[in-house]
């Protein structure tokens, strides 16, 4: 995988830029959700939940990258309300070099929660 599209990807939401981040990603691309069974598709979908969530996560940071031949992986820290989070953005990306899924997953199980009730507030359910 390009580390580059990471690096890109990367700065965008660390400068809260959900349009920066969204630009890097196929027009199919699939995102899945750690509070939400099904995937979403497409373009317009993720920019809204990535909208959502740099207004729900406080204190938002990536603290380590690693990268592999299928994917690259940055952790991250963040606050929702009181609770801390753990949590990874795992993205695949197409021979182009552009997003064509991303999986988020965090813990603790209290943090997801606190996520999944701001979340549904911000996107109607």
């Amino acid at each position: 995988m390009s580390s580059s599209t990471a690096e890109r990807f990367r700065t965008a939401i660390e400068a809260g830029d959900p349009d920066a981040a969204v630009e890097l990603c196929t027009d199919d691309v699939v995102f899945r959700s750690p509070v939400v069974h099904r995937a979403y598709h497409g373009r317009e979908p993720l920019r809204a939940i990535l909208a959502a969530v740099l207004t729900v996560f406080a204190e938002f940071r990536y603290v380590a990258e690693f990268t592999g031949d299928d994917g690259h992986v940055l952790e991250f820290t963040a606050l929702v309300g009181d609770r801390e989070v753990q949590g990874i953005d795992l993205l695949r990306t197409d021979t182009g070099g552009r997003v064509r899924e991303l999986t988020v997953m965090v813990r603790p199980l209290s943090a997801a929660e606190a996520l999944q009730d701001r979340m549904a507030v911000l996107l109607g359910g």
